[in-house]
């Protein structure tokens, strides 16, 4: 076994009651194994710890806080924890499987989302932050590749999220470079992270499902001109979108706003046709 990897194999047992299925990927900290719960008769994701960061106090803290969160929140759009143990050899948290590919894998190989597509995610996404927020949670992560494209959308990965008061505390960087709001960028003195910041990264993303592309490229918002949604986009559509982009965080709109901003957008679509199969006369 290498110092970066268990090297479970099918069958292996990790989390003691859940038998490895394959290697799903995994990051720095730790590795994702789909994995069967002989207890629940289902399969799970099991996210354990890496054995060469087990005794690393940051990543155990992540792993407890990340359980800790998943613990208080039940949402039909955020992934659902099952069980974990963060005192054990092989620290780990067992976690909802969802087989649907990430945004972010669609983006890549279709493009831009479908009108239909994207006002759907957009509605179930400002539902989701509008009850992590009114459950004072801030998940600081919000992008693509952590939203699983299944019959309905999951938000996932909470490692770093953070209760709402202890985001205003923050005083490194946390999120993604891409996606992260001004001020999250080097709190404080580049301001205070906090539920408008989940709406900064939401804004990236579903500008990202139109345009095929991030509003700033690769370089940080603070670094950017300011972004310019094409003319081609409907304003129903791109006026949201932007407005969770304004720099200030007090000129965001809520996820409560978007929610009905969206779902008017849906509302206004044409209804889909449905067809009926008639067999041809002989």
């Amino acid at each position: 076994m290498s110092e970066s990897s268990w090297r479970f194999h099918r069958g292996d047992l990790v989390a003691q009651r859940c038998e490895v299925v394959r290697l799903l990927g995994g990051g720095r900290a730790y590795e994702a194994y789909e994995a069967f719960d002989v207890q629940m008769l289902a399969t799970v994701v099991v996210k354990v710890l890496r054995p060469d960061v087990v005794g690393d106090s940051g990543a155990l803290r992540g792993l407890r806080r990340e359980v800790e969160m998943l613990g208080r929140l039940n949402h039909p759009i955020v992934v659902r924890g099952f069980h974990a143990d963060t005192g054990g050899a092989q620290p780990y948290v067992a976690l909802e499987y969802l087989p649907g590919p990430r945004l972010s894998t669609l983006l890549r190989k279709h493009g831009p989302l479908a009108t239909e597509q994207l006002v759907a995610l957009a509605v179930d996404l400002s539902s989701a932050l509008h009850y992590l927020h009114a459950c004072e949670v801030v998940h600081l992560d919000v992008k693509p590749s952590n939203i699983i494209m299944d019959a309905a959308p999951r938000l996932i990965d909470l490692s770093v999220a953070r209760s709402t008061e202890a985001a205003a505390h923050l005083d490194h960087v946390v999120g993604t470079d891409r996606y992260m709001a001004p001020e999250q960028c080097d709190p404080p003195r580049s301001g205070v992270p906090g539920p408008a910041s989940d709406v900064w990264g939401l804004g990236v993303t579903l500008y990202e499902a139109v345009c095929g592309s991030r509003p700033y490229g690769d370089q940080p918002a603070t670094e950017a001109l300011p972004a310019r949604m094409p003319e081609a986009v409907d304003a129903a559509l791109a006026d949201p979108i932007m407005a969770c982009l304004s720099a200030d965080p007090g000129d965001r709109p809520t996820p409560g706003d978007l929610f009905i901003a969206f779902g008017a957008v849906r509302e206004a679509l044409p209804a889909p046709k449905v067809g009926f199969f008639r067999p041809r006369a002989r």
